[in-house]
């Protein structure tokens, strides 16, 4: 082969592979943006405790959950990257707000205690606490949704610090007054 051909074939394969990642959606699609399916009645009440949204201690705990220091057993970065940016196929992506911002904090905790059908995610339920799968959604969403918390009553992610960190007390009832003449 002369040098023109070499070059014509180096020129070949880099347009084939380029229509090729074209028609493939280049790697990094998860698909149409579409909303997950509500959370089962079981998982459907359940929402990230009182407070925790602006909680960096619990957020600190998250991350050491999902990089696997924490549990051996469990190391989400496997699949979803220490960044949130999935290193294996399939891996929902945790960076892409308008995707991750159809998940309610119902259906994103349920998800992981479930795992998703058909796909490489597996149930946790069984290797992590309530408490311990809730660090995850609070660290997961701080890729997509930094800074903000699922509003119930909205249903829509809001700005964190606009949610109450716990729900009101109720008033002190006034003291009932002396007894006369004593």
């Amino acid at each position: 082969m002369d040098m023109k051909q070499i070059r014509f074939a180096q020129l070949a394969v880099v347009l084939g592979a380029g229509l090729f990642m074209a028609a493939c959606g280049g790697g990094e699609s998860e698909g149409p943006v579409v909303p997950p399916p509500p959370a089962p009645a079981e998982y459907a009440d359940k929402h990230m405790p009182a407070g925790w949204w602006t909680d960096a201690a619990k957020l600190e705990e998250g991350r050491k959950l999902f990089i696997g220091d924490t549990n051996p057993d469990v190391n989400c970065a496997s699949c979803h990257g220490k960044d949130g940016k999935p290193v294996k196929a399939g891996a929902r992506d945790f960076r892409k707000g308008d995707r991750m911002s159809l998940y309610s904090d119902s259906v994103w905790f349920w998800r992981i205690s479930e795992g998703v059908p058909n796909t490489k995610m597996k149930a946790w339920k069984s290797k992590l606490s309530d408490e311990d799968r809730w660090k995850l959604v609070l660290f997961e969403r701080n890729f997509g949704l930094a800074g903000k918390a699922w509003d119930n009553e909205k249903k829509s992610w809001v700005d964190a610090a606009s949610v109450s960190a716990a729900p009101a007390a109720p008033a002190a009832a006034p003291a009932a007054p002396a007894p006369a003449g004593k």
